[in-house]
């Protein structure tokens, strides 16, 4: 099984770098003819938010809670990836927003952690986008939203059909032309704003009988709403279907971003409040370099069957440079060299090659159709780290290292998986949907992990785990009218053991030899529905159970610390979202807008169990808000349309311990809540020409949502005051 199973895997990387170097380029779009219900959605309306149809393309969304973003329709700024903006009606969506250029997106939901979205499962037009979605899943790259078509977010049960999340599921779709109807159309969208921000999107797109084609280009910088704050971030993307006849397309695509940003480091509580602006470091950076190759196939079979492959990649490179000790310790210039201290340099490498097939079918069984969705996964990814190299003393991005990395280390990750899903339609209104998703998954780390004091080789503790489980689930729906119904699940979750679990220092800790995968699971119970064109809402009840946390503790009478399952925790609360447009409702005008809506969370996210380590018993979960409200108001008429915003997020702690007051150093402490506004405007010059506007932080709160111990830190990280941005764009 092994062997078959690493042979495969060699067959896939091959393929896969084959595919990296081919000349065509092109992103996820199925034919037509698969996906009426989002073409229609993504088009016809003027909503920006949507609930995802029961079975999209290959996949099956029905009785799982589900959202779907359309780009277009949002009413904010999406030039520099405002998450709270575009997530406004997703109930419970909590956003990390330390990052002014919005390379970096952070976000989570029901007591999760928000750092680089690593609790979702993050795709782009349904491949991985991850570091390494199985030992490093953070998202160093998302892709401009400029550039994306839609956002399909699922919670819990989406573990099933996509793998390892507690989160759940967000994928961004990006456009591809498809709605083009000529041979070439070119578009333009040209943003500047406060800060020095200018950005610069082009495209160019067209149709013939058997092809499709899509291409961008994206230029983003600016000096950051911070000192020491500057940015830069360039993006590429073409892709291009083939339709050999009415019932297959082959697709080709290829995404490259370059990113490097200024890190102005954290402040102490005291001086954020005082002056939110400051910084008090200038050397230190981060740069990426993302590049995500795919192939697609997509097959109508036959009228009741479709078949959907794909091959991709993921080649990532991060590096930074920097200078990172505690803020109180200040970067100045070193009296016996005059100079400033040596920066540290970390770097990372990411060569990850996937293969992904999804087939879907309708049968009949007594009097009724049913659907049959199933697929397999093989995954490798290896992840090659140096770090604590000595840099140079220069205040430029700079990763000249002086002497040998003393940590040199390679992480290689191997996983297959096979899922199977069904709707049994009971009857007219009641649909159950059962599931089950196996998963193999091996990790393990070697190499070296610094010197000792007479220059030897500290070596890695020999550490591979390797294990196979099994995932279950089942969901049902009940249309109570044709527009609204009751929805619920049950789905098992679980969050592999990461690389940073196999790298423990020999010298100071160790890895627990029973260390265990995170497992646990969500439930869901809500009521959702539209009712004509002027109400739309989606109201539920959640609980995720969260097993086996892995942390660090010190046994009693040890000299070490021990990485291990510290304990679980559990979430409980309440997502509802609703909006309701009064002209609409009250009058049959069509072409104006008056509408309001809410989206609203409760969690209650505490830490459970009887574990040894009981300093957390019964606290809070950190990074997890008790309240979240979002708010809004948008008017329009004819071509205009005005909207007014107001996000409200709750304190929360920072750190497992629930410590109330600021460190000096402001590394712990609570987060306090905070109100923002912003407030954004559309006009439509005509069917090809825009103008859009906005301010962000409308009333200039001082805030921050979250603290660092490291990058981009250390210390309270300050989010963005009052800016603005107008834009202008054309299509010919």
């Amino acid at each position: 099984m092994r062997k078959s199973i690493y042979s495969m895997m060699a067959l896939l990387s091959f393929l896969n770098s084959n595919a990296q170097s081919s000349p065509e380029k092109k992103l996820d779009s199925l034919h037509p003819k698969n996906l009426p219900e989002i073409t229609v959605v993504g088009r016809g309306s003027r909503h920006d938010y949507q609930q995802m149809p029961e079975i999209v393309g290959t996949n099956i969304y029905a009785g799982k809670k589900n959202a779907l973003i359309v780009l277009e329709n949002v009413k904010g700024n999406i030039v520099t990836n405002t998450m709270r903006q575009v997530m406004a009606k997703v109930p419970g969506i909590h956003v990390w927003e330390s990052d002014p250029s919005g390379i970096q997106i952070g976000i989570a939901a029901r007591g999760l952690s928000p750092n680089r979205s690593w609790e979702f499962n993050t795709r782009q037009n349904g491949y991985d986008i991850a570091a390494d979605p199985y030992g490093y899943p953070e998202a160093y790259y998302n892709p401009q939203l400029q550039a994306v078509q839609r956002i399909e977010i699922v919670r819990g049960q989406g573990s099933l059909q996509y793998g390892p999340q507690f989160g759940g599921l967000v994928n961004y779709i990006l456009r591809n032309g498809s709605e083009i109807d000529k041979p070439f159309q070119f578009e333009t969208q040209q943003t500047i704003g406060s800060n020095a921000l200018f950005n610069s999107f082009n495209a160019i797109g067209g149709k013939t009988s058997k092809i499709n084609y899509y291409a961008f280009f994206d230029h983003r910088a600016g000096d950051g709403y911070r000192q020491n704050s500057r940015y830069f971030t360039n993006a590429g993307y073409g892709t291009i279907t083939y339709y050999i006849n009415k019932r297959l397309s082959l697709t080709a695509e290829i995404m490259q971003q370059h990113t490097r940003s200024q890190q102005a480091g954290g402040l102490p509580d005291s001086l954020l409040y005082l002056d939110p602006k400051k910084s008090f470091r200038s050397r230190n950076w981060f740069d990426i370099t993302w590049t995500t190759p795919a192939l697609i196939m997509n097959m109508n079979i036959n009228e009741h069957t479709r078949w959907n492959t794909k091959l991709f990649a993921t080649i990532g490179d991060r590096n930074s440079v920097g200078f990172t000790p505690s803020i109180l310790i200040a970067d100045s210039i070193n009296k016996t060299t005059n100079q400033y201290n040596n920066r540290v340099l970390n770097a990372d490498k990411y060569r990850n090659f996937g293969f992904e097939s999804r087939i879907i079918t309708e049968y009949r069984a007594g009097k009724r159709k049913h659907n049959l969705s199933g697929g397999i996964r093989l995954y490798t990814g290896t992840t090659t780290r140096i770090a604590d190299g000595k840099g140079t003393t220069g205040s430029e991005y700079d990763m000249t290292v002086i002497g040998e990395y003393p940590r040199d280390i390679k992480f290689v990750s191997h996983n297959a998986a096979a899922f199977v899903e069904n709707i049994f339609r009971l009857s007219d209104k009641l649909l159950v949907i059962p599931g089950v998703r196996y998963e193999w998954l091996e990790g393990s780390a070697s190499g070296r992990n610094g010197f000792d004091a007479s220059g030897n080789e500290i070596r890695l503790q020999d550490v591979t785990r390797s294990r196979s489980f099994l995932l279950a689930g089942i969901g049902a729906e009940y249309h109570l009218t044709p527009g609204t119904e009751w929805y619920a699940n049950y789905s098992q979750a679980y969050r592999p053991i990461q690389f940073a679990n196999l790298q423990a220092p020999p010298t100071t800790d160790q890895v627990d030899p029973n260390l265990e995968d995170a497992k646990g699971y969500n439930i869901d119970l809500g009521y959702r529905g539209k009712l004509k064109d002027f109400l739309q809402f989606d109201i539920s009840g959640f609980i995720l159970q969260y097993n086996n946390r892995v942390g660090t503790i010190t046994p009693t009478g040890a000299t070490y610390r021990l990485i291990t399952n510290v304990g679980n925790s559990s979430s409980k609360g309440f997502e509802g979202y609703a909006e309701f447009d009064f002209l609409r409702a009250f009058t049959k005008q069509k072409q104006s807008q008056l509408s309001v809506f809410a989206s609203y969370s409760y969690t209650n996210a505490k830490y459970s169990g009887d574990h040894k380590d009981a300093q957390t018993k019964g606290k809070k979960v950190e990074n997890a808000p008790v309240n979240i409200l979002r708010t809004g108001v948008t008017g329009g008429f004819n071509h205009a349309t005005l909207t007014l915003q107001v996000n409200y997020v709750g304190s929360t702690y920072s750190d497992a311990n629930n410590t109330e007051k600021a460190s000096a150093n402001g590394q712990t402490g609570l987060i306090p809540s905070y109100t923002v506004a912003d407030l954004s405007g559309t006009y439509k010059l005509s069917k090809s020409c825009n103008l859009k506007a906005g301010i962000n932080n409308l009333f200039d709160k001082t805030y921050f949502t979250r603290r660092a111990g490291g990058y981009p830190g250390p210390g309270a990280l300050p989010a963005d005051g009052r800016n603005f941005f107008v834009s202008v764009g054309a299509k010919f």
